[in-house]
């Protein structure tokens, strides 16, 4: 089922007053570069530093008033950890977050001082889901998916609308795709903000099963995924990917040198700290900068939750 206009509008009325309208940057430099007007819808200012929240805030804000005193659990060692974690707590819910033994100190740190619920598994996805099974049955939480959630999906939604108002008349946005609740919110945006509005996806090479699934018209697996951007290694699920084959033109794949030197250029000459994951849509546009000649183009900055000890340059 593919949500409707209706649907899309409730989700930006509904998280408006928990969320932040995040601001629209420009650059003169880039927009000189690619011969295009560029707006950059900026999710790294986000509570929690990315656009997860406005996901996980629009599925906890659906439930009953009795599934969200049992409280929400999901599986997550990165962003969407922190967003739930983040989310529960604002509305006065509690969060279970399953997390693999390997998850980074700085990103337990969070989840935990957002007043999550820390479960340990094993560093395997068997585990995770397995793990997130036992406990969801035993608590009586509601599962929330990072990125295969409808609610999620329109929560990301929410980004690109916003984006929409301040940066009129658009001909064609770019946002990264992993697990493909941030690509297919945006598609679906678009769609019912204007028809014409083109939604390309953006992709490492080295993580690249969005595009054979969009190319195949069948999901593929993300099989042993290789890339600095580590939210981009999840893979499509069969709630956002009908959406993203009805409503996206097309993903650009983008090689790890690229990301880097596309975070860095936005790092010294915007000012502003983006993650890898962000990069790639960046990336995108300076690899392909002919698909945007003359054009209204927005980019969806997905987040800026940087390991600042370990930065790529």
């Amino acid at each position: 089922m593919i949500p409707t206009l209706k649907d899309v509008q409730s989700a930006v009325k509904r998280i408006g007053p928990l969320v932040h309208n995040t601001p629209v940057l420009t650059s003169s430099t880039i927009d000189r570069m690619m011969n295009a007007t560029v707006f950059f819808k900026c999710e790294n200012f986000q509570r929690m530093g990315a656009f997860k929240i406005r996901g996980a805030t629009n599925a906890i804000l659906q439930l009953s008033k009795d599934e969200r005193a049992r409280g929400v659990i999901t599986h997550s060692s990165g962003n969407f950890a922190a967003a739930l974690a983040l989310a529960a707590s604002s509305l006065n819910t509690k969060a279970y977050i399953v997390m693999p033994s390997n998850a980074p100190a700085v990103k337990r740190e969070a989840v935990a001082g957002y007043g999550a619920q820390i479960i340990e598994c094993a560093p395997t996805l068997k585990s995770r889901e397995s793990t997130t099974l036992k406990h969801q049955n035993k608590l009586g939480a509601t599962f929330v998916h990072p990125s295969n959630d409808l609610n999620v999906i329109l929560g990301n939604s929410t980004a690109v609308w916003e984006l929409a108002k301040k940066a009129e008349n658009l001909d064609v946005v770019i946002a990264p795709v992993g697990g493909g609740g941030l690509l297919a919110g945006t598609a679906l945006a678009t769609n019912y903000l204007h028809y014409y509005i083109e939604t390309i996806g953006a992709e490492p090479f080295g993580a690249d099963d969005a595009y054979l699934s969009l190319k195949t018209g069948k999901i593929q697996p993300s099989i042993n995924p290789k890339t600095i951007a580590d939210g981009l290694k999840t893979q499509l699920g069969d709630k956002n990917f009908p959406i993203i084959q009805k409503f996206v033109s097309k993903i650009i794949r983008v090689e790890e040198s690229e990301i880097i030197e596309a975070m860095k250029f936005i790092w010294e000459r915007m000012k502003i700290v983006i993650e890898p994951s962000s990069a790639v849509a960046v990336a995108a546009m300076f690899r392909n900068k002919t698909d945007f000649k003359n054009r209204r183009v927005g980019v969806i900055i997905s987040g800026g939750n940087v390991d600042l000890s370990n930065l790529p340059f």
